[in-house]
């Protein structure tokens, strides 16, 4: 247990990003993200709101669970009671901690705002956190603390995604764009802010630090400004096209009914 949870640091040599035991343990995830995801949200889609915020809020309840014990538990391990810091929810996935629990309680548009929100980034936050963590799979072995908390609330965040596009709770409204654009513009804000103030690498806005941003990163050769900005463009650009191709494909679906 004590190398589990990374006591004095893992003994064990990291099996290494994209190795079989990295891609088996996401996908075996994935697996059952997808499969719980049709399960309950099939299983609610013709139920009242009331039943089907259930299963969001015991998402919640979850997600945002594992993420305080993982705090916790790192904070301990440190010795430094100022970890925290270093833990904020200030990462693109990190925004679900926040979001689900919204969708679940909240009410009117903010509801239909989180709703979209989790809908939009649950998935791509799940696999970019998973598949294309190399920040974590690179540092730590697979089957540890570290690795199986963010595997867990991010396949927790896809799963939210999926199971509010199968129970038929998602709005999608266009009158909604903008507060799900300034609910990411915020926490792009509170992010840059941070790595300012405590000299981190939230929204990975300073560096891909091992991540598919890398790719954006060598394209402006690191540029302080060019960089965080094109960072952020990306995020608004799936925004549209998710909305794009939603709207594309729902209308091909309402044309052949």
């Amino acid at each position: 247990m004590k190398e589990f949870f990374g006591f004095g640091g893992y003994e064990r040599i990291p099996e290494g990003y994209f190795s079989w035991q990295h891609l088996t343990f996401v996908s075996s995830l994935m697996l059952i993200m997808v499969c719980a995801a049709l399960f309950f949200g099939l299983r609610n889609k013709n139920k009242t709101e009331k039943q089907k915020n259930k299963v969001l809020l015991w998402a919640a309840i979850l997600i945002d669970g594992a993420e305080i014990f993982k705090t916790i538990i790192l904070c301990v391990r440190s010795e430094d009671p100022l970890a925290w810091l270093y833990n904020l929810p200030l990462f693109l996935c990190s925004i679900q901690l926040i979001a689900i629990p919204l969708a679940a309680l909240s009410s009117g548009r903010l509801k239909q705002a989180a709703l979209d929100f989790v809908f939009i980034f649950g998935v791509l936050g799940a696999v970019m956190g998973t598949y294309c963590a190399g920040q974590n799979y690179g540092s730590y072995p697979v089957l540890s603390f570290d690795n199986v908390v963010s595997g867990i609330t991010h396949s927790i965040s896809g799963f939210a995604a999926l199971y509010i596009g199968f129970s038929r709770m998602i709005s999608m409204k266009k009158k909604n764009i903008w507060i799900t654009v300034c609910i990411l513009l915020g926490f792009c804000v509170s992010a840059l802010i941070a790595n300012t103030l405590v000299d981190y690498n939230y929204m990975f806005l300073r560096a891909g630090d091992g991540t598919p941003y890398d790719i954006l990163y060598n394209l402006v050769n690191g540029n302080a400004v060019l960089y965080p900005l094109g960072v952020v463009g990306l995020f608004l650009v799936y925004i549209v096209a998710f909305y794009f191709v939603f709207y594309l494909c729902t209308k091909r679906s309402a044309h052949k009914k």
